[in-house]
């Protein structure tokens, strides 16, 4: 089957061509059907170049193993295949992608070795200004891909870092105060065991060791006015009972959840003569208790880091999975948390009713990450960073607000473009708006909408709830 001259111009890619040109296409190309299912698969010999006619296609590329669909489309004129052929040998002529069919569909195609021959025939020097284009942008955007991946594991690495230095560093404090509380405790021991102490007194000393145990898992957090009242009220009781260093016991005694009322019920069970040797032993043991459950805070805080780290990355699952966008959003916060400065205040409004999605985790984890640093940084020191969660139709979406000066309306319609920045020379590649483009647009078939007013500038990301529901 082939295709007129008339038909041909009324396609994007030939409208510009003479009679002659559109005749050598007549000549040339033929039109082939596809039923739904693979056209050509990356990697093989790129033998065709090919020009959509009707019907939807789709394009994706291999990434660690995984198929990645970059684009979709049933726009009339879109092409694919041999796109390089005319670089001849300088570059593989093999498919730089996979082209499918998603529904049944019409396409117009060109040998690869005929298509590289007009070319070169036809366009001459708008073929030297494509090869320019094209290696040079190759080398630039190896260069700035890797200098912004190295960016942003660095940047990464240092908050992780930093999150992670004060619960090891409040471990390792903890850990050394408790090798001399426990070095006490087997001091004590020893007078047992030499008899200093009665043994009636000693099981009765073991009872209240048990309750202060308790005490300390119900103890009530205190404001810092409220734990000096109560210091100050112990540290009078301790005086008034004769027990040395009372200043230096009263905070533990506190933290531990101990108070007047207690210590007179200790002071009942014991008696006057072992009163202080059972006061420093609950304090041992409260101190204890009180180190313990610092370490396990600190622990579990590492834990949490790196639990958080996890899921950001996404390293030990599958690119394309079922995820809850909130999990997505609250790991993103962990690890730009140190690059939230002091004065900036983060309030989460999330819609915990919205539905799970299929989505790239990792990738929309970059999303968060470019657009949360923006608003950071169109802020300053000061401002609200807001997220919002919730539900539009049949999409969900995910607000990142903030209370910046806002974007200029005369450069909005660029944010977008690639290499577009407003940041000074050397501190902005303009990626990262376009990177969330064609990560939320193009691959995962949602969208980006953008207000902005000076104090009120909302990126909006729509995606998709059910986005294979239209195959």
């Amino acid at each position: 089957m082939k295709l007129s001259k008339e038909e041909l111009r009324t396609l994007f890619l030939f409208e510009a061509l003479d009679d002659a040109q559109l005749q050598w296409l007549v000549d040339n190309g033929q039109v082939e059907e596809h039923k739904p299912g693979v056209i050509y698969n990356e990697g093989e010999d790129a033998t065709c170049f090919y020009v959509l006619l009707s019907g939807t296609v789709s394009l994706s590329r291999t990434v660690h193993g995984e198929n990645l669909e970059v684009s979709r489309t049933e726009q009339r004129g879109v092409y694919a295949g041999a796109t390089q052929a005319y670089l001849g040998d300088r570059v593989p002529q093999k498919y730089p992608n996979s082209l499918r069919a998603i529904t049944d569909c019409v396409c117009f195609v060109l040998p690869a070795t005929e298509f590289a021959a007009i070319m070169r025939r036809w366009f001459p020097m708008a073929l030297h200004l494509m090869e320019g284009l094209f290696f040079g942008m190759r080398n630039m955007q190896t260069l700035v891909s890797e200098r912004e991946r190295l960016l942003a594991l660095g940047s990464l690495s240092a908050g992780l870092t930093h999150e992670l230095n004060n619960p090891a560093a409040a471990a390792v404090r903890a850990t050394s105060v408790l090798r001399d509380r426990i070095a006490g405790m087997r001091h004590k021991l020893a007078m047992v065991a030499e008899g200093c102490i009665d043994p009636n007194a000693l099981q009765e000393l073991v009872g209240l060791q048990e309750e202060a145990v308790k005490r300390v898992a119900q103890a009530p957090t205190l404001t810092p006015l409220q734990a000096s009242d109560a210091e100050d009220a112990l540290g009078d009781w301790l005086d008034s009972n004769d027990i040395a260093g009372a200043w230096d016991m009263a905070p533990t005694l506190v933290a531990g959840g101990a108070d007047p009322q207690w210590m007179d019920h200790v002071a009942a069970t014991v008696g006057p003569t072992n009163l202080e040797a059972a006061i420093r032993w609950l304090s041992y043991t409260l101190d204890t208790e009180l180190l313990m459950s610092e370490i396990t805070d600190s622990v579990t805080r590492i834990s949490t880091l790196v639990a958080a780290a996890k899921q950001y990355s996404q390293l030990d699952r599958t690119p394309y999975q079922v995820v809850d966008v909130h999990d997505l959003l609250k790991a993103t916060l962990v690890m730009l948390n140190s690059k939230v400065p002091s004065g900036v205040q983060v309030v989460k409004e999330f819609d915990r009713t919205i539905p799970s999605i299929p989505a790239y985790a990792a990738e929309l984890n970059q999303v968060w990450t470019n657009m949360i640093d923006n608003a950071l940084g169109a802020m300053g020191p000061t401002g609200t960073l807001t997220l919002r969660t919730g539900r539009d139709g049949d999409n969900i979406y995910v607000e990142i607000a903030d209370t910046g000066p806002g974007i200029d309306p005369a450069i909005r319609p660029r944010i977008f473009e690639p290499f577009f920045t407003t940041k000074p020379v050397g501190e902005g590649t303009g990626l990262g708006l376009d990177i969330c483009y064609r990560i939320v647009v193009n691959k995962h078939h949602g969208d980006i909408r953008v207000t902005s007013t000076p104090g009120d500038t909302r990126f909006r990301v729509l995606l998709p709830i059910n986005p294979d529901a239209d195959q």
